[in-house]
Parts: C-alpha cells; sequence; structure tokens
C-alpha cells in the first residue's frame, strides 16, 4: 500500500469489531472536500471483519494494529504514527460531513488563538433522539466561542472526542489520552482547560454523531454519571478553584455527591443553597441549607451550581444575573 505524501492534516480512528457503521465512516473522511489528508485507521484487536472487508485502494489510508488494547492505547498508537500539522479524531460508527476538515482548517488558520477546533453536531439513531438528548445537542451547539467553553466545561464534555481538530503542538503538550477512571476525552479536554489552551467551534454542523446501544459511552465503565462528577470536581479543586472554599447550590443527590468528592480533593464546602421549602433551614453534610437569596450577600465563596433538571440552568441564570456575581468568576454551573 502506498501511504499518503506529506499530508496536512491526519485523521485518527480507532476501531474495534467496526460492524456495519465502518464502512461508511472510513468513506466520509476519504471524500472530504480537503484531500491533502491520511486516515490512520488503528484496529484494537478486532474479531469481525469491518476492517478486512474495506476497499482499501485510496493510498491515504493507513491500517496499523494497536499495541495494546483499549480506545486509550489506540488511539495513543495512532497519534504516534501521524505527519500532519493538525490532528483530528473520527469513531468509526460516525460521519464527518464532507467539508469538515476544510471547515476546521479555515477556523484554525483564522483563529491563531484557538488550540483545538470542535463542531457543531447532529446526534442520529435509528429510532430518532428526544428529550434529553434534543437537549444536549442544543447546549453542545451554543457552546462555541472559546470564553463559553471556559465557563461551561464542568457541566459536560463541551467538544465531542470524535469531532475534534487540535495544532501539532497543543496534541504534543498533552501527551495524548490518559488511562484514567474517568473518560479520555474529557480529561483531555479538561487538562487543555487547565493549563490555558483556548477551545472552540465553527459554525456549521460538521459531524453526524451516531447514537445506538453499543457505544462505547454507554458500554464503558469509565463513562458513568459518578466518574464525571468525578473528573469534574478533580479539576476544579486543583485548577480552577485554586484553594477557594464553595457553596452547592443543590442539596439533592446530585449535589451532595459533589459535595462528597470535592471534600476528597481537599476543597473546603461551607454549605448549600436550595429551593425546595423543606430544605431550606436544615442541614445536609453538616452544613447549612441556605434559601437562593444568599446570593445576594458580599464576600461569598465561589458557588458551584450542581442542578441539571431540565430548564433549571436558564432559571438559575436569569436569577444570578440580577445579582451582582459574575459567571466563571463568581459561581459556576457544574451539572
Amino acid at each position: 500500500m502506498v501511504f499518503a505524501l506529506n499530508p496536512l492534516v491526519s485523521v485518527v480512528m480507532p476501531v474495534h469489531n467496526g460492524g456495519a457503521y465502518l464502512a461508511a465512516a472510513v468513506e466520509s473522511i476519504l471524500t472530504q472536500s480537503h484531500a491533502n489528508l491520511e486516515l490512520i485507521l488503528v484496529d484494537d484487536h478486532s474479531t469481525d471483519d469491518a476492517i478486512t472487508t474495506l476497499n482499501k485502494s485510496d493510498r491515504r489510508l493507513k491500517i496499523i494494529a494497536s499495541e495494546c488494547r483499549g480506545v486509550v492505547a489506540a488511539s495513543n498508537t495512532g497519534f504516534t504514527h501521524c505527519e500532519g500539522e493538525y490532528i483530528a479524531r473520527m469513531d468509526a460508527d460516525d460521519i464527518s460531513l464532507e467539508g469538515r476538515l476544510e471547515c476546521q482548517l479555515d477556523y484554525l488558520a483564522q483563529r491563531r488563538e484557538i488550540d483545538i477546533a470542535g463542531c457543531r453536531v447532529e446526534i442520529f439513531s435509528d429510532e430518532g433522539i428526544q428529550g434529553g438528548l434534543q437537549r444536549y445537542q442544543a447546549w453542545l451547539n451554543s457552546v462555541c466561542e472559546p470564553e463559553q467553553v471556559h465557563r461551561q466545561i464542568f457541566i459536560e464534555s463541551p467538544l465531542p472526542n470524535p469531532g475534534i481538530m487540535l495544532r501539532r503542538s497543543a496534541l504534543r503538550e498533552l501527551k495524548g489520552y490518559r488511562e484514567m477512571v474517568w473518560a479520555e476525552d474529557y480529561d483531555l479536554l479538561l487538562r487543555a482547560d487547565a493549563v490555558g489552551m483556548q477551545m472552540g467551534k465553527p459554525e456549521p454542523i460538521l459531524l453526524r454523531w451516531r447514537e445506538h446501544d453499543t457505544r462505547l459511552t454507554h458500554t464503558g465503565t469509565r463513562y458513568s454519571h459518578e466518574n464525571f462528577m468525578q473528573a469534574k470536581t478533580h479539576f476544579l479543586a486543583h485548577h480552577r478553584l485554586k484553594g477557594r472554599g464553595v457553596i452547592i447550590w443543590g442539596a439533592g443527590p446530585t449535589g451532595q455527591k459533589i459535595h462528597d468528592f470535592l471534600t476528597k480533593e481537599g476543597t473546603t464546602v461551607v454549605g448549600f443553597i436550595d429551593v425546595h421549602p423543606r430544605r431550606i433551614g436544615g442541614e445536609k453534610r453538616g452544613l447549612p441549607v441556605w434559601a437562593m437569596d444568599k446570593c445576594k450577600e458580599p464576600g461569598l465563596p465561589m458557588i458551584l451550581v450542581a442542578v441539571g433538571a431540565a430548564g433549571a440552568r436558564e432559571d438559575i441564570a436569569g436569577f444570578m444575573s440580577g445579582t451582582e456575581l459574575n459567571e466563571g468568576e463568581d459561581y459556576l454551573f457544574v451539572a
């Protein structure tokens, strides 16, 4: 097989049993409007025939075997083979729209301050999406500018992993993915944020992100809700808070779990805020529960809003706009 010479973009696609979705994912990269690329497909010990039956006539397709097992090892193996100045990720079950790479390259050329470009997405499945997935898609596609990513990165991972493109210098500094108890892609973005890297997205939808029951985010333990909270609290405690104490808005199960993780990381929690009449004036975890007017008092610690119910963030943001508190400086949404 003859490989691409001097590609500008290297696309890394880890594959473990790509099944019926793989061929379309590969085709969506090899038919990009920006053609100066290499697609590094990393076989993570597959046992099906999805890779062997691919059309391998395109010289830009490079198939290698992962040195170890798992998506972290496979992705990092792929990174070591990248020749491009820009490194993009792609998953074996998604579809990159034709102009994705060209649009991200233009964005990074125009925005020299951006280290990692994501993209807006269309989440799709055979059954359609609704409810929580629709809200998640709307949130993802609203968080585009670097200051938005910086403010909202503790809500969820704001750049879907199969749609990112990094400058080679950023990948070199971050040293790829890490094996952690939490999600490797969220960890990468949280580390990038912690060292001051800027992240953003161009305007168009560039990735069709496939939802299905066997997606790794549904089957892998590191992608559990609890492990996401552990990642958030670790980076909050050791980077964003910088020794500041906190008040947690939300005295329910999520807020109490955030409390537990933060205290294990050495952060001081001084109390909770809640809107439920039966909680106000009581205690949770041995700490007072105040009404939301507590936010209007001067000299408060950082407030972490740990309420994720539909519409709650918008309601709380509206309330906060009537105070002197600034999002990102005085309060953060963390759910």
